[in-house]
């Protein structure tokens, strides 16, 4: 499988929960400043043979993550377009770097392009100032208007960002002046960890989109769906960066590509590393190229036996929370008695989700506690000790599954259960072939169900076909992803759990996907979860957040719309003392970071603390 749990480049495939404490404090929290850093002696080998560049020449880093080559993979970067090389994954911060990077455990900011940020909630605005003295690859200067055009792009391509702004501008050469339309406390990450995109380069199209924006002219029209499909296929050449390392597009194959140091790139003094070397593949193709010693760091969900070879062959293994994890899901459309919560509830109650996560990724799956939508880690902060003893763990308990069942109306004939209709319990579960944690977490599913008199069928599918299946119905059950690794806010793992694979989303490809009512009845009364999901984010005061949080949480625990069969942990292979020096201890709060979203590694490298040997 890949790193990020469908697949590597999917940042809202492992999409993230919160934070702690009063979590997305967001704003309002101070930035903290770039740490200086000592020059770096020594270097490590250019590529795992080359010891002769050990007396001095190329300090590499080696990485792991999936790409597609042109003319498919491209450098259209702008976000909302799909198929930008490197555009999901943790390396493109090295790349454009964005105003800031999110220490998850202590809530504060790590400016990078940005110098400070401030919210003017009286006048319902947020101010961000750019570092001065900042310039592109191509040697002009990085001004406000580059942010200017990179959130035009982003109305442009309907990005969540503008479901809180209703203006942006340049007050001057760095001071970026946002306007809010609806207030939250999350807009201050959608505007901090924004890659930011030079006018130059993407200019054009900003100016258009500004146009049109500003003419209140919809992307619903035939002007706005043309201007959208246009931009997409936009493929810019030899790109230009920002950050202290840049694409060598002439080097770049199926099976590796380079990062060459931009000397003109942000922090790029700091960092000891020439060159970012990443292969290129899922997990099948990367776990023998780390077996090999060649890669130095990689956050794909590796198999557990494969994690035991790391181990015995001299790599540490990282395990930071990915606030995240596989989900059984439902259709609601072709199977109505999903429909019965008694039925959910007895399958939570059938599956030990211990022994899956143990099954399917070692140390690194861990059950879920509280079965709240969201990551056990974030639960504290957002929900109230009273209300957390509310939440059904739903351990296993045969003995209750077997009354749910009953009481819906389901009977056994033989050791085979039947629905109500007389029907047999008989249903396909879908899963990605290729993950090497979800496909035997799909396995063991299936095994406890059919323990128990179920008869279930194991389809193994490539994973670039998974999503489409489930979007479009074509599935009884599916493994798929619960909870969010991007943005810590409980907020995104609801969109995930209930929006991402359900009609909310999937009408944009033609389907119903899972087709979960979101208004919903529950033991405390009737709640609409569209509306109450929404209100969880809007907003400054998070004791109002919490509130929706909470009752979106218990609802979601009593409902089980979709099962979470356990929380990933990564199982990071990490490789010191070859070309790497170290990597973060174990105990350092750092690893509570998301690797997919403000990524340690990447954070440390740019503070010198991931240096070369």
């Amino acid at each position: 499988m890949s790193p990020t749990g469908t697949n590597e480049s999917g940042a809202s495939d492992r999409t993230n929960a919160v934070s702690r404490r009063h979590v997305l404090q967001l704003f309002g929290i101070a930035g903290v400043g770039i740490a200086g850093v000592g020059s770096l002696e020594a270097c490590s080998p250019s590529s795992p043979t080359a010891e002769s560049s050990k007396s001095g020449g190329n300090k590499e880093f080696h990485g792991a993550y999936p790409y597609q080559l042109p003319p498919k993979g491209h450098f259209n970067l702008a976000a909302g377009v799909t198929d930008g090389i490197q555009q999901q994954s943790p390396y493109l911060d090295l790349i454009y770097p964005s105003g800031g990077l999110y220490y998850w455990a202590d809530k504060k900011w790590e400016y990078m392009m940005a110098e400070s940020s401030k919210l003017d909630e009286a006048a319902n605005t947020y101010t961000m100032k750019l570092r001065s003295g900042l310039t592109w690859s191509d040697g002009s200067p990085i001004t406000a208007k580059d942010v200017v055009s990179t959130f035009n792009l982003h109305w442009l391509m309907r990005q969540q960002s503008w479901t809180f702004l209703s203006d942006v501008k340049a007050q001057d050469d760095t001071t970026v002046l946002f306007t809010i339309g609806t207030p939250s406390t999350v807009l201050e990450r959608y505007i901090l960890r924004a890659p930011i995109l030079p006018d130059s380069v993407y200019g054009q199209w900003a100016t258009k989109a500004e146009t049109m924006r500003k003419a209140k002219t919809s992307l619903d029209s035939p002007e706005g769906k043309a201007l959208n499909g246009d931009f997409q296929k936009f493929r810019p050449e030899n790109p230009v960066v920002s950050g202290p390392f840049n694409y060598d597009t002439k080097t770049m194959t199926n099976s590796q590509m380079s990062l060459v140091k931009n000397d003109k790139g942000l922090f790029a003094d700091k960092i000891g590393f020439s060159k970012v070397l990443l292969y290129n593949g899922e997990t099948s193709d990367i776990t023998p190229t780390v077996m090999n010693k060649d890669v130095d760091y990689a956050t794909h969900g590796f198999a557990v036996a494969s994690e035991k070879t790391f181990l015995n062959t001299g790599f540490r293994i990282l395990r930071p929370p990915v606030y995240s994890g596989p989900a059984l899901v439902y259709n609601f459309t072709t199977h109505p008695e999903f429909s019965d919560v008694r039925v959910r509830q007895a399958i939570a109650y059938i599956i030990d989700r211990n022994e899956n996560g143990t099954v399917a990724l070692g140390d690194s799956g861990k059950a879920c506690k509280f079965m709240a939508g969201f990551s056990d880690i974030a639960v504290p902060d957002w929900i109230s000790d009273a209300d957390q003893k509310k939440l059904q763990a739903y351990e296993k308990d045969e003995a209750k599954a077997t009354q749910l069942l009953q009481a819906a109306g389901w009977k056994k004939a033989g050791d085979k259960w039947q629905l109500p209709s007389g029907k047999p319990a008989a249903y396909d579960i879908k899963f990605p072939t290729e993950f090497a944690d979800w496909n035997p977490a799909a396995t063991n599913a299936a095994d406890q169900l059919n323990k128990f008199g179920f008869n279930i069928t194991k389809r193994g599918i490539t994973f670039t076909q998974l999503n489409p299946d489930v979007l479009a119905g074509k599935f009884d059950m599916a493994i798929q992803s619960w909870g969010a690794s991007s943005h810590p806010h409980p907020y995104f793992s609801f969109v995930q759990d209930l929006y991402t694979f359900n009609y909310v989303t999937a009408a944009n490809s033609g389907g119903k996907g899972m087709n979960f009512p979101l208004k919903q009845t529950t033991s405390a009364g009737p709640i609409d979860l569209q509306a109450v999901v929404d209100k969880s984010a809007q907003g400054l005061n998070v004791d109002e957040q919490k509130k929706n949080v909470t009752a979106a949480a218990l609802a979601f625990n009593e409902l089980l719309p979709i099962m979470p069969l356990w929380e990933r942990y990564g199982n990071n292979p990490a490789l010191e003392g070859v070309r790497v020096a170290k990597f973060p201890a174990d105990d350092d709060p750092i690893l509570k970071n998301a690797p997919y979203a403000d990524n340690f590694v990447i954070m440390y490298m740019y503070q010198g603390k991931v240096a070369p040997v």
